[in-house]
């Protein structure tokens, strides 16, 4: 009897944990505001405004529990998401770290990896946790362009592990080390991995094309066009802690792993002297940025992928949030690091409860 009851209690608690994970259908549900009492709908309207008359932003979501609280502009189109890429690479990992595919502490000389101007016999202990935490201390040239090259110290100077530097080398070495290892595309990868299991509605492999400057370095970029309401799958996928639909599609460990803190704020604002000054402070996990330093209570714990000219999706755990957003890079659009941070904290500020 007490087996029985102890069963039909587990039984209980498995349910309630499934409904607590949200996760939307083929299509989006959207909240209904006027019933709403855990947002600032008068504020929603001025949030509108802002977005319009001071962004460039091209589409956004706000996505609360799993259901779309606000949406603009076009969220459908496919476009470039610049860095948020390493982002997804960093999920795409999981399952390979975890069946012993990739082993996160080989190190690049073990690998093979040598490049145009050859790789210094110090720079070759740099492993591959090194690479996804941009601490390889490998000050390499890299295909494309988008790292913080100008502040990176002489080649050599450093032990790997021992020096943040946001390198474009680290993160597409990295994208190589992950199809060498599992003799798999990273492009058929986001399908198997995430496009199918969380129904994204407008991924297109034929869009996805690896570019870069071999000159350079022999390891070239593997940009990503996503639309906006794909992100949000991701951003939702975030929220959930990597389940989706019951199934754990990233593992708890390599979650929890992932977003773990592998370089605080206050080295990366000594070591990039551009990041100082905000009001926000970023730290670095496994190619994810991390909110820290936040004086906003509901900021605590919340982390984003973010790219160049204005890609971001922000997860806010402790209200359940994401914050997605795009400009699109075809149409010459940019928005500042400050106009970025302010899209999120005035969405955030929109949570009353």
């Amino acid at each position: 009897m007490r087996n029985l009851i102890t069963t039909i209690i587990l039984s209980i608690l498995t349910v309630n944990l499934a409904l607590a994970q949200s996760n939307p259908g083929k299509q989006w549900e959207k909240i209904d505001v006027s019933k709403t009492k855990s947002w600032d709908l008068a504020a929603l309207k001025d949030y509108e405004d802002f977005i319009i008359d001071s962004t460039k932003v091209t589409g956004l979501m706000l996505i609360h529990n799993g259901k779309v609280l606000f949406e603009y502009g076009d969220i459908e189109e496919n476009s470039y998401i610049a860095s948020c890429r390493k982002s997804v690479l960093a999920i795409l990992y999981g399952k390979y770290v975890d069946n012993g595919k990739i082993d996160l502490d080989e190190t690049i000389g073990e690998l093979g990896i040598d490049d145009v101007e050859g790789i210094l016999p110090i720079e070759k202990t740099a492993k591959v946790r090194h690479l996804i935490s941009a601490r390889s201390g490998v000050f390499h040239p890299a295909s494309y362009p988008g790292g913080m090259y100008e502040y990176s110290p002489a080649r050599g100077s450093v032990v790997p592990g021992e020096y943040w530097l946001y390198s474009n080398w680290d993160f597409n070495v990295a994208g190589y080390v992950f199809e060498q290892k599992t003799k798999r595309n990273i492009y058929d990868e986001i399908t198997r991995q995430l496009a199918k299991p969380l129904e994204m509605q407008d991924w297109d492999r034929s869009l996805q094309q690896k570019d870069g400057d071999p000159a350079l370095s022999k390891y070239i970029a593997y940009p990503i066009w996503f639309s906006t309401r794909d992100m949000a799958r991701v951003g939702q996928l975030m929220l959930n802690e990597g389940k989706w639909n019951g199934k754990q599609v990233i593992s708890k460990a390599w979650f929890n792993e992932m977003i773990q803190q592998r370089t605080t704020h206050k080295e990366i604002n000594k070591n990039v002297p551009t990041f100082r000054g905000s009001h926000v402070s970023m730290g670095y996990s496994y190619m994810w940025w991390l909110y820290e330093n936040v004086k906003d209570p509901r900021m605590k714990g919340a982390y984003a992928a973010m790219g160049a000219m204005g890609q971001g999706i922000v997860i806010v755990p402790n209200i359940d949030l994401a914050v997605v957003f795009k400009t699109k890079a075809a149409y010459d659009r940019y928005n500042s690091g400050n106009t970025r941070l302010a899209i999120v904290d005035k969405a955030v500020a929109l949570y009353q409860n």
